[in-house]
């Protein structure tokens, strides 16, 4: 792990377990086996956010095809989860980090520039993870437009 809390290929992915949009915990130690795309993004039906999770779902055959999962996390609640998963179609879990531990621990949460400002807030991230547990990709502050198509191309998917 890098100073500012970043991941880097080859580390262990950091362990969790979260209510998905039902309420029922996932873990991704039941991801053990196969790979998994853990994405983060600040909040559930904003036009950045739906359009990268619709981009995610719209992949999702061919995602799957190539031996990957996709889990969404955010800080909001199940229920805005649900509504959101509902709204927009959504058929991969949308996991809630309202406390952002985990979030933290991926080094998805802290400082970023927005409109010139430094805030605090959800950096939108993407990692994968591999069969092993282990971070292969990771990728900070992507773009919300376009990202899906490009992970896939970096994937060869």
């Amino acid at each position: 792990m890098t100073e500012n809390n970043r991941l880097v290929p080859g580390d262990p992915a950091p362990d969790f377990t979260l209510p998905d949009a039902d309420g029922n915990e996932v873990s991704l130690s039941d991801y053990r086996g196969r790979k998994v795309i853990v994405y983060f993004y600040p909040a559930a039906s904003t036009p950045g956010c739906t359009k990268q999770a619709c981009d995610f779902r719209d992949s999702l055959a061919e995602l799957g095809d190539a031996g990957l999962d996709v889990i969404g996390i955010s800080p909001d609640k199940p229920a805005k989860l649900a509504k959101f998963r509902d709204n927009e179609g959504l058929t991969f879990p949308l996991l809630s980090d309202p406390d952002k531990a985990v979030l933290t621990a991926w080094g998805a949460f802290g400082e970023k520039k927005m409109y010139g400002k430094t805030v605090t807030g959800v950096i939108r991230s993407t990692f994968v993870v591999d069969p092993d547990g282990k971070i292969e990709v990771a990728q900070y502050n992507v773009r919300a437009t376009g990202h899906v198509a490009k992970l896939r191309r970096d994937l060869s998917v």
